[in-house]
């Protein structure tokens, strides 16, 4: 996985910056060579084996079947259609709500991936998530979140029951780098949480809650860009307090304090603490707070932030209030975060610090988070090689004006509040699919005279 040079550019950077990146472009420069690939994914896929479907089971068939595509013209042309069959590949791992594929576009041999979503309209709680996740892959536009590409055709109404997405491929996930014996250097890391910032950023300025920031829910290509997916748990911020939510959310290891203490109403916050527990975790190597219940969860994150003031726990549930009360006073032990690596340095851990506040409204937002200096590098190096928003020419680098966009207007979720049956859903789904084809280019749709398809049924 490489990252390349980024020395000619400090300067401009720096002053960008206020001068903060001066110090990067003048000590750092020794090491601005190509950073090492990190090695294909497919190494490391024994540490997560129920991720990944073995050929000849009777999911791999599947994919192969549903893999199998063909690109297709409108119905209304005569011409014959054109019959481009996707090669049928090796399925890449579950989302929240599916399989995913690896295939070939056959409209121009692009690699990408297709992702079924199945079982879509069994109910109205089901049909309702999809078309939401549906809606947000396409209202998307990041370079570091993932979105839709293209939507298979739907078949007429009455045999429409899956959605097949088509996005970009990523070759590995933060949870594989993480679990591989591959080193990591500074630059890896601080170029992955810039990342990690910047599409989180851009989605709390939509509106939107990720509520499962993971490891495996970031994506990663062979150079280094990231990418936040899996959109399954995805919701628009409830801004009335009143309002209840849902607690079954995020992965219990990066699960912030005030859902695990039973808060009823919780914001954007829940994410950056995911993020302060997978920076960590790139760091150390290991989760940093790996914990058998979320009981035992709350006490290891008490162990480090020491127990809470009754201020930092006004949302909490009574039980979870009493859980605190009734055990030992803790006090903080936040400089063991410096016995992570000998990455952690002092800037590392501050900005650490500031992401892992018990206090939801005493956090760090993603956007006060990109102003850390720890990030300038990061930064400095996604910008001067990796990104798609600055581009050079033979004077030298032309920068974006906006290095951190944000999206506008947000994104409207008001869709949902008249979703009343199961039927009208379909519907209006099924016609979202037809209004998204995007410009003159050939429709794909699955190719069911092909031989995986039929071994599938």
């Amino acid at each position: 996985m490489s990252l390349c040079g980024a020395r000619a550019n400090a300067k401009m950077m720096a002053a960008y910056n206020g001068g903060t990146s001066a110090a990067a472009a003048g000590h750092h420069h020794h090491h601005h060579h190509h950073l090492p690939h990190l090695p294909p994914p497919h190494l490391h896929h024994h540490h997560h084996p129920q991720h990944h479907l073995h050929p000849g089971s009777a999911a791999a068939v599947q994919a192969a079947a549903a893999a199998t595509v063909k690109a297709h013209h409108h119905q209304h042309s005569h011409h014959p259609q054109q019959q481009l069959d996707i090669e049928p590949d090796r399925p890449i791992g579950y989302g929240a709500f599916g399989v995913v594929w690896s295939v070939t576009d056959p409209r121009d041999g692009k690699r990408v991936a297709l992702k079924k979503m199945p079982n879509v309209f069994q109910n109205l709680v089901s049909c309702k998530r999809v078309f939401r996740e549906l809606k947000m892959l396409c209202f998307f536009k990041h370079d570091n979140v993932l979105s839709a590409l293209d939507i298979l055709q739907p078949p007429h109404i009455d045999y429409f029951e899956e959605i097949y997405v088509v996005t970009e491929l990523m070759q590995s996930d933060l949870h594989k780098i993480i679990v591989s014996p591959q080193p990591l250097s500074s630059d890896h890391v601080k170029v992955f949480l810039y990342q990690i910032l910047r599409g989180l950023k851009y989605l709390h300025s939509a509106g939107i809650l990720h509520r499962d920031i993971k490891p495996g829910n970031l994506l990663v290509n062979s150079n280094c860009v990231l990418k936040i997916c899996d959109f399954g748990l995805a919701r628009v911020e409830e801004l009335d307090e009143s309002r209840h939510m849902t607690q079954e959310v995020v992965t219990q290891y990066y699960r912030a304090p005030e859902i695990l203490m039973g808060s009823r109403h919780y914001s954007n916050a829940i994410d950056i603490w995911s993020v302060g527990c997978i920076f960590a975790e790139l760091l150390g190597r290991r989760i940093l707070f790996q914990a058998q219940s979320p009981i035992q969860q709350l006490d290891l994150i008490t162990d480090l932030l020491g127990t809470p003031s009754l201020e930092a726990m006004r949302t909490a549930c009574e039980g979870a209030k009493a859980h605190i009360l009734r055990g030992p006073h803790k006090q903080p032990s936040l400089p063991v975060l410096y016995t992570l690596s000998s990455q952690a340095t002092h800037e590392a851990v501050h900005l650490l610090c500031r992401m892992l506040v018990f206090d939801p409204s005493k956090r760090i937002s993603a956007k006060d988070a990109l102003a850390h200096p720890y990030l300038d590098e990061g930064r400095l190096r996604y910008h001067t090689c990796m990104c798609k928003c600055c581009f050079s020419t033979s004077t030298g680098r032309v920068y974006t004006s906006d290095f951190e966009p944000v999206t506008n207007p947000k994104f409207d979720d008001t869709f949902e509040k008249n979703l009343s049956s199961v039927r009208q859903v379909k519907e209006i789904i099924h016609q979202f699919i037809l209004e998204q084809q995007k410009g003159n280019r050939v429709p794909l749709c699955i190719n069911p005279q092909s031989a995986a398809f039929k071994s599938f049924i």
